[in-house]
């Protein structure tokens, strides 16, 4: 979510007149329009009453959450303004990293410290900690939090456990279901390198007692190896609640498992990582995530 958007909102809301709040940006008018436009379409609903300009239900609301993320976001290069950053930043993204907290973040570094080269990386369900070990990224958003001495970990979201099946199949008419509904699936197969919190998250090892999964024919990666798998009715994934707002797979049905325990999404770095580039980033995604909606 782009924070000059948010800005934009706030001047409306707080003007109650689009022209004034324009000059007070120094932007055209148009300009104005078109960032409210943008974040309405984003959100999915109208933030303003036009003639006169008043603030929606949904807007008021909505306003509470753009005033703490852009304090969190003030508070955040308040503590690490004297600090240089570095010439590159590199972020890996497992999936769809922390759900809408990533692009927020990405985002408002990037307007925090616009000197900065940013490099994003795609990372497999097998790289929660071999690529910041190996100084491929700088930062990791994965899931779920990582056990290493040698990585540090900020909690970013907590999400309900979902299961990924084929449509046609019987758990894919379900609107709910169990843990114990799920425990015979055939689980697509990881790599055997696959990090242990990964494969315990991914097969819910705990509420097997530690035994392995049935697992499926085909191996996967990658979120899209996952639903091909799944689509062809030849496996089972598991994921985060947000991962069905991301992926509309044909053939795929994403059903909630409601007496799992939640899962995190996290930012991993290096332990011994004090560059101030990383420490921002830092800064900037555990302040957000405290006030980030659970859904935008």
């Amino acid at each position: 979510m782009d924070l000059r958007r948010l800005s934009s909102f706030l001047a409306v809301a707080e003007e109650r007149h689009f022209g004034r709040a324009a000059a007070r940006l120094f932007l055209s008018p148009s300009a104005l329009t078109a960032h409210i436009q943008r974040l309405e379409r984003e959100v999915g609903a109208e933030l303003f009453n036009r003639n006169p300009v008043s603030l929606t239900p949904a807007g008021e609301r909505f306003a509470r959450h753009a005033r703490a993320l852009l304090d969190a976001v003030n508070t955040a290069l308040d503590d690490v303004a004297n600090e240089p950053v570095t010439d590159t930043l590199r972020i890996g993204v497992m999936g769809h990293g922390s759900a809408e907290l990533t692009p927020a973040v990405i985002n408002a570094f990037r307007q925090a410290s616009p000197e900065t080269r940013l490099v994003l990386e795609p990372l497999t369900f097998t790289e929660h900690t071999s690529a910041l070990l190996a100084c491929r990224v700088d930062v990791a958003f994965v899931r779920p939090a990582v056990s290493d001495e040698r990585i540090a970990v900020d909690v970013l979201t907590r999400e309900q456990r979902i299961v990924v099946v084929p449509a046609r199949s019987e758990l894919g008419q379900a609107t709910a279901l169990e843990v114990a509904d799920v425990l015979e699936l055939p689980f697509v197969t990881v790599p055997p390198y696959t990090p242990r919190p990964f494969t315990d998250y991914l097969y819910f090892t705990e509420a097997r007692g530690g035994e392995p999964p049935r697992r499926g024919p085909d191996h996967a990666v990658t979120p899209h190896e996952v639903l091909t798998s799944v689509s062809a009715g030849r496996g089972a994934g598991s994921a985060l609640k947000s991962f069905e707002r991301y992926y509309h797979w044909p053939g795929t049905v994403c059903v909630p498992v409601v007496d799992a325990p939640w899962e995190h999404s996290v930012l991993a770095t290096r332990a011994d990582d004090t560059s101030p580039s990383v420490r921002l980033f830092r800064k900037l995604a555990t302040t957000l995530a405290a006030h980030f909606p659970d859904r935008p």
